[in-house]
């Protein structure tokens, strides 16, 4: 009989590390560029054609953009009800499509109904895509690699903010019904490419090492949980206003135009785009507490430079580095959960969409209550920054608690753990 001659290049059977599932993760980043990077961030450079071509007056224009967050609530909250009754390939597969449509629905405005419609279906498919693309594909990747994984799917939303300040303006030269057009047909691409992607069911649960840095009393986090959706609705309250009012500040509050206002926007997408990757490397290497308060601290930082500062040099770096929060800080709060029930997976994805719904609501509150603050201050663009970095301060501050009531726990489970011995 012959025999094999085993390959020396090649450890055997369990020592071999499993394969990066790429395919998946590019379909997952597919789809936050869709329905995330593309139906939520396109839409503000395109509020000025708008107005200008007399579509919709300017009050109703701003309302519609409202649509797609009250969207991506309620698909934040249909995600997992959905799941139980169809496959979560299935239903990413419709949810792109149906965001994809929406921008081809866009390109008519029939009535303002109609247009409302449309804006809100992009944003339940940007909510139910968040809830289910990292429940759907990160449980087919090593563990050691979740970070850079969670940061390769969420590169997408990132990806449609450079394309809001890039691809459409070119788009926008063809007229304003082509600029809808050729982005339901660039989603329609991107759908395509997605398609066969998808894991066909979720990967066996591994049996994780349950660590004192990675797990908590009994693998029930309970307090260490809940302190974390405080620290997840904190950081979309504080990332919001420089979101909202970037442009504006460089364009009106500082003086330099709408040329300059724009490119500081540009370079807020080049942040977004680092900032999931390079934010997932960082944590697989470090640890996502470590990383999360870090990046957090960054933040903070920053926001204030912004304060204080009217040098518009200054204000473009920090536009960099602010841009790389919102996506970036996904992965680490994934990670931050996949830590917290290492051996739950169901546990993981019930906390991820009460995260979801959580950072959708509040986030959805924090931009009418700035708009609100702004309206009421005079239109003090650099108020709007400090309160932001308010909040992004007690996020820090609450992750330090957290740590602490979780570093406790597992002093009181090890010391039940000696009195059993």
């Amino acid at each position: 009989m012959k025999t094999e001659t085993p390959d020396p290049a090649r450890p055997p059977g369990p020592a071999h590390a499993p394969a990066i599932p790429w395919a998946a993760i590019i379909a997952g980043l597919c789809a936050s560029l869709v329905a995330i990077g593309l139906a939520r961030f396109a839409y503000p450079p395109l509020i000025p054609p708008l107005i200008e071509a007399h579509w919709f007056a300017a009050s109703d224009v701003v309302y519609l953009g409202a649509a797609n967050l009250a969207g991506y609530l309620v698909g934040a909250l249909l995600g997992r009800p959905i799941a139980r009754d169809f496959s979560n390939r299935a239903i990413l597969r419709v949810m792109m499509l149906v965001a994809s449509l929406a921008f081809l629905g866009c390109a008519f405005p029939l009535s303002i109904l109609w247009f409302f419609g449309w804006r809100f279906a992009s944003g339940v498919a940007g909510g139910t895509i968040m809830v289910l693309v990292a429940a759907t594909v990160l449980p087919h990747v090593p563990a050691a690699r979740r970070g850079m994984a969670g940061g390769a799917i969420f590169l997408g939303a990132g990806m449609g903010v450079a394309a809001s300040g890039t691809v459409v303006p070119l788009l926008l030269e063809l007229g304003l019904r082509q600029t809808w057009i050729g982005l339901g047909l660039l989603s329609l691409v991107l759908t395509a490419v997605s398609w066969f992607g998808w894991p066909a069911a979720a990967a066996p649960a591994a049996a994780p090492v349950q660590t004192p840095a990675t797990s908590t009393a009994g693998g029930k986090p309970g307090l260490p949980l809940n302190m974390l959706y405080v620290e997840y609705a904190l950081m979309a309250t504080g990332f919001v206003p420089m979101m909202v009012f970037l442009v504006d500040f460089v364009a009106r509050g500082l003086g330099q135009g709408a040329h300059i206002g724009s490119l500081c926007w540009v370079l807020y997408g080049l942040g977004a785009i680092a900032g999931p990757v390079s934010y997932g490397f960082i944590a697989d290497r470090i640890g996502f507490g470590p990383a999360l308060r870090a990046v957090l601290l960054v933040q903070v930082a920053v926001m204030l430079v912004c304060v204080s500062t009217g040098n518009v040099i200054i204000i473009g770096i920090a536009s960099v580095l602010i841009g790389s929060f919102p996506a970036g800080m996904v992965p680490l709060m994934l990670g931050r959960m996949h830590d917290m029930m290492p051996h739950d997976q169901a546990a993981q994805n019930l906390a991820w969409s009460r995260a979801t719904i959580t950072f959708a609501l509040f986030q959805a509150l924090s931009a009418y209550t700035y708009s609100y603050l702004f309206n009421h201050s005079g239109g003090n663009h650099q108020l709007m920054f400090a309160i932001g970095a308010g909040a992004i301060a007690l996020a820090f501050a609450v992750d330090m608690v957290m740590a602490g009531v979780a570093a406790r726990q597992m002093r009181n489970v090890g010391a039940g753990l000696q009195q059993e011995v």
